[in-house]
């Protein structure tokens, strides 16, 4: 049986440009002679609408669009994701399902039944799981079909109460299909993989696995869809981070050469180009064009603007230069350096007679009062103040360049250095920023090297830098990794070699800034624990982790 993979880049609602996308793949593979083509989980509708699937008239313009979809399974079989109503008296109006259509039919549906609930998914809230397991019978062969976490169930112990491929293997299948819509996180790649050859191992059947590509919001879709053998060779793998097809001449109990590509997990490369698509597709998919960010001759901002450059062109991102008296000349001339490298527009707007205006107009309310971090953040708002500014008037984006360490402990100023459209950086650690300097540095200096090795400093105050007030981001990120991606408690870490003092501060700040993350932008989610989609806290809350 000749079987094409469709990995290919939806949008959530777009119905009619993902049939569009749907369409063209198919005649591709009609033109190969591919007896059936697979697309990924709810591909329909795009990977996952949430709320959306609660109005009847979104479902019945999925039900629509697969009538379209119909038109073009003549002379080839079609299986595609999409909700479709359980009619069930009582439980969920709705399944997760695999469609087959063939010949212009409707030919059989599958239901997903393991509908995860962990990290950012949500699944339980809209679907009824399936209970009852069959093939569908094709060419005379026969396809075992399950949906994304359906293969998720080989831990020991289980997840989930059943395990659908050890229902569907007493029915003596020939070969398993997945149609996946699997998110990227850096420390997933190389377990979706051997789990997914795990399963071709386990029930000796071959494997082909469909995953979906490209942005929704924040969380991002990696692709690397595969067929495995029976034994466990990954025999095919589509690109990452792009659009791909692959159609493979499956005949039984035939050996395939491995051709796995070698990536790894935490591999910057990854997240790199993770991120760039992240940033590429928001816009996009938000019809926004041009954007814009404040340029302070520091690292993050850096980053930021050399990513927005690759994944929007140099023409639609334009930096500002925001100096008040306390901003180094050093700090002007590597952010005037970076955007001359990157060849984007930049300007340079000094805030100094804005910052003085607001401290006067509040002299009477705090003249007796020392200077804090009062006069610290009018600086980080007046910023913020006139980027908004910008960003309504020439309809830019504002791009949002605070770390995930920053984030973490609180040291980004709501309605200031916090403004903006999309954090795009906002999972990464500080010194994964500084990797991820290094990697894009890889072919030649685009960051300045004096960017990568002046302390870092916020410049708010004169001579100021983080180490004044936080541990170096060394000793920080270890920190900050145990208590939010580990979830280990403060003691445990103390456990671990760590100063008790210094620990309780770090958690302290990270668990009393969470009604600041609340408000802040979609960040890209490039780990398991991204504040907002995949770490879940109460704000108002008396625990002493």
């Amino acid at each position: 049986m000749k079987i094409a993979l469709s990995q290919l880049n939806y949008t959530i609602g777009d119905l009619e440009g993902n049939v569009r996308k749907m369409a063209n793949a198919i005649k591709k593979a009609k033109s190969e002679s591919v007896d059936l083509i697979v697309f990924s989980e709810l591909a329909v509708c795009g990977y996952i609408p949430k709320d959306m699937l609660n109005y009847q008239s979104f479902i019945e313009r999925c039900y629509a669009a697969l009538e379209n979809l119909k038109e073009y399974s003549h002379g080839i079989g079609v299986l595609v994701g999409m909700p479709t109503y359980s009619k069930l008296e009582k439980g969920k109006a709705l399944y997760n399902s695999a469609v087959f259509l063939n010949d212009g039919e409707w030919v059989k549906t599958v239901n997903k039944t393991l509908l995860p609930t962990y990290d950012v998914f949500d699944e339980y809230r809209y679907f009824e799981p399936n209970d009852h397991f069959s093939l569908i019978d094709f060419k005379g062969v026969r396809l075992a079909v399950t949906i994304c976490e359906d293969l998720w169930n080989l831990d020991d112990p289980v997840l989930y109460p059943v395990t659908p491929m050890d229902e569907l293997v007493k029915l003596n299948p020939d070969i398993m299909i997945n149609l996946s819509g699997s998110p990227f996180s850096y420390n997933h790649v190389e377990e979706r993989k051997n789990r997914m050859v795990d399963n071709a191992k386990t029930y000796g059947l071959p494997l082909v696995y469909v995953n979906q590509v490209g942005a929704h919001t924040d969380i991002l879709f990696d692709g690397g869809s595969m067929f495995i053998n029976q034994t466990g060779e990954i025999a095919e793998e589509l690109a990452y981070f792009e659009e791909d097809y692959r159609a493979i001449d499956w005949i039984p109990g035939e050996t395939y050469q491995d051709k796995s590509q070698d990536y790894k997990n935490e591999d910057i490369g990854l997240i790199h180009d993770a991120l760039v698509m992240g940033i590429r597709d928001y816009f996009g998919k938000m019809k926004f064009k041009k954007a814009l960010l404040g340029s302070s001759g520091g690292i993050d901002s850096a980053v930021i603007n050399a990513l927005a450059v690759e994944a929007l062109g140099a023409d639609n991102v334009r930096a500002v230069l925001l100096p008040s008296k306390y901003s180094s000349e050093g700090s002007i001339t590597d952010a005037k350096q970076l955007a001359e490298n990157l060849g984007c527009p930049y300007n340079i707007i000094p805030i100094q007679d804005m910052v003085n205006a607001v401290e006067s107009s509040l002299s009477d309310q705090f003249r007796g009062l020392a200077p804090d971090t009062t006069e610290e953040n009018i600086q980080a708002r007046s910023r913020g103040l006139l980027l908004m500014a910008m960003s309504n008037k020439f309809g830019s984006m504002l791009l949002n360049t605070s770390n995930k360490s920053e984030t973490a402990v609180g040291y980004a100023t709501l309605y200031g250095d916090m403004c903006g459209g999309l954090s795009a950086i906002g999972d990464l650690y500080k010194m994964q920023v500084y990797e991820m300097a290094d990697y894009i540095n890889r072919n030649g200096e685009v960051i300045p090297t004096n960017i990568l090795t002046k302390p870092p400093s916020a410049e708010l105050r004169f001579d100021q830098k983080d180490s004044d007030s936080l541990p170096p981001y060394e000793l920080l990120d270890k920190i900050l990794m145990l208590y939010i991606e580990r979830q280990k408690g403060w003691k445990e870490i103390v456990d671990m070699g760590f100063d008790e003092e210094v620990v309780r501060k770090v958690i302290r700040l990270v668990d009393r800034n969470e009604y600041k993350r609340f408000q802040a932008a979609p960040i890209l989610r490039i780990s398991n624990l991204a504040f907002g989609v995949g770490r879940q806290m109460p704000l108002v809350a008396h625990f002493n982790n």
